[in-house]
């Protein structure tokens, strides 16, 4: 299908996808990149569905989806703040600040030495990122993303040995 056509079926398809948008947020901004995110994963099959009577039911999973998926990594960012700052978990007052600049340079090295690919790989899958999603952003099988994500975890595991709790 021709660009001028997509153009006119989501013009038409706006309000419907605002008013979905609307279901999951109230705010003006993340309604627009929720839609405008739904309507880039829809072009990748919008031809198979152009005339399907179940088009918006299709844009509604893809929002949907979208909407969880963003949920569950902010959910997972929140979680790992959380856990960092509170004292039960880690005892702030037998660091002091030599100390974290220390941890904090060491955690830097051992990201530094294993490949950026992997690294960048391994920061998505720490913000949350399903790993299909980062295989599709860096075009990948899911199955080498998987074993990109467990090498690189034992490679940090292994220079950061130090720091592990016996």
């Amino acid at each position: 299908m021709e660009n001028a056509n997509l153009n006119v079926l989501f013009k038409e398809k706006r309000q419907l996808l605002n008013h979905f948008a609307s279901q999951f947020t109230s705010d003006y901004d993340e309604k627009e990149d929720l839609i405008q995110e739904t309507l880039i994963r829809a072009l990748k099959s919008v031809h198979s569905f152009i005339n399907d009577p179940k088009l918006m039911t299709w844009l509604y999973v893809i929002m949907k989806n979208i909407y969880i998926n963003q949920y569950r990594r902010e959910r997972r960012k929140h979680m790992i703040y959380e856990d960092c700052i509170h004292t039960d978990h880690f005892d702030t007052t037998s660091f002091n600040s030599n100390e974290y600049k220390m941890i904090h340079d060491d955690i830097q090295k051992a990201l530094n030495s294993i490949p950026v690919e992997n690294a960048e790989i391994f920061r998505l899958h720490l913000d949350g990122y399903k790993y299909h999603e980062i295989a599709e952003t860096f075009n990948l099988p899911e199955g080498t993303v998987k074993s990109r994500i467990h090498l690189t975890r034992k490679v940090l595991q292994q220079k950061l040995k130090m720091y592990q709790s016996s």
